[in-house]
């Protein structure tokens, strides 16, 4: 790979200065995170609606489908005690409003009422509308305090695929997009509980969100243009792994946790953190730790940066108006058990860019 890589782009006079900047700007010393990618039946199995579900032939790729008749899911085979979990994803074209895609990490199978829950969540979109996302965190079943974050895309996921990605240790947690760190929380002592901290699987799933998904629940699922398709490959699937059924490793998970951390996404290089601090700046829109409405003190993990807390309310939204509304609300995806959901349907109801704005 190419230490130092220049971005050419085509400026249009309607473009922002925000894009026009990203047009003269590059990154340098570039390179790639070594991730050994899986076949699905390597590690994934079907979650509910196997009919909406659509294998590759050499197995490399999964499509999940929504139509009138159900949504689709997948989950990994075993449960992992901390890991990193990655997939290129390319979410549905066209009109997506109301759609929900989650790629996420729970254990709401065995602890239904005190699980954690790792969450990355594409919130559909009108066209020509940013695509926007949330990301979020709970911890032994702390609904009533999630974290979540909502943001908007710099560029449209529907065009390619990116890979996006979750890495979960004892000591931090960190989401990307493509390589850009996006998210990181750094556990602390008084989180307690709320740091997730027992095994659990890796979910991929689509589903009809029209009560709240696309500007609060105004922009409905429009079947017209089904079926929805949302495409998962590069599978990764990292960690020790844990028996669904026993909750315990066939090995100590001792040497694979320190594995782990030794790898080069369980730490953000300075790079990283210019990189971070760009995208957070520009396209986060609501952060539960500038909520002062929905928490009088931060939660103990909250890093309060000023250059971030001057620009929202005291409810965590942006002060300037924004055009992409949308509730900040808790929804539940309608999952219980891992054998429930198998046994029923579902009802229907680039990454160097930013690197490179940020240098």
């Amino acid at each position: 790979m190419e230490n130092h890589h220049i971005l050419h782009c085509s400026c249009a006079s309607r473009i922002s200065l925000l894009f026009l900047a990203l047009c003269l700007l590059f990154i340098t010393n570039a390179s790639a995170f070594n991730l050994t990618t899986i076949k699905f039946d390597e590690g994934y199995s079907s979650l509910f609606s196997d009919f909406n579900i659509v294998r590759s032939p050499d197995d490399k790729s999964v499509r999940l489908l929504l139509n009138r008749l159900s949504g689709s899911g997948i989950i990994s085979s075993d449960y992992y005690n901390y890991g990193f979990f990655s997939a290129k994803i390319k979410l549905p074209a066209d009109y997506a409003a109301g759609i929900v895609v989650a790629f996420y990490t729970s254990n709401i199978d065995t602890w239904e009422k005190n699980h954690d829950e790792l969450d990355i969540e594409f919130l559909g979109n009108v066209n020509g509308k940013p695509w926007r996302f949330q990301t979020n965190m709970y911890g032994s079943g702390s609904l009533s305090r999630g974290r979540e974050e909502r943001y908007r895309l710099w560029f449209d996921p529907s065009k390619e695929a990116h890979q996006y990605s979750i890495f979960w240790s004892p000591i931090n947690i960190i989401f990307y997009i493509d390589e850009v760190p996006i998210r990181e929380i750094v556990r602390h002592p008084a989180m307690g509980g709320d740091y997730p901290s027992k095994p659990m699987s890796l979910y991929a799933t689509i589903w009809d969100a029209s009560s709240w998904a696309t500007n609060g629940g105004k922009e409905k699922v429009n079947y017209k243009y089904e079926p929805f398709a949302s495409e998962f490959k590069a599978l990764v699937l990292e960690g020790c792994r844990v028996d669904p059924i026993e909750q315990i490793s066939s090995t100590n998970c001792t040497d694979q946790i320190a594995r782990l951390i030794s790898q080069e996404y369980a730490t953000i290089k300075p790079e990283g953190r210019n990189a971070m601090k760009w995208f957070r700046e520009k396209y986060m829109y609501y952060s539960y730790c500038y909520d002062n409405l929905r928490y009088n003190v931060p939660p103990p993990e909250c890093v309060i940066v000023p250059t971030e807390k001057e620009r929202f309310r005291n409810t965590g939204r942006l002060r300037e108006k924004m055009r992409f509304g949308g509730s900040n609300r808790r929804h539940r995806r309608g999952r219980n058990s891992r054998q429930r959901s198998r046994n029923s349907a579902a009802s229907s109801g680039s990454g160097k860019e930013v690197a490179a704005a940020a240098i």
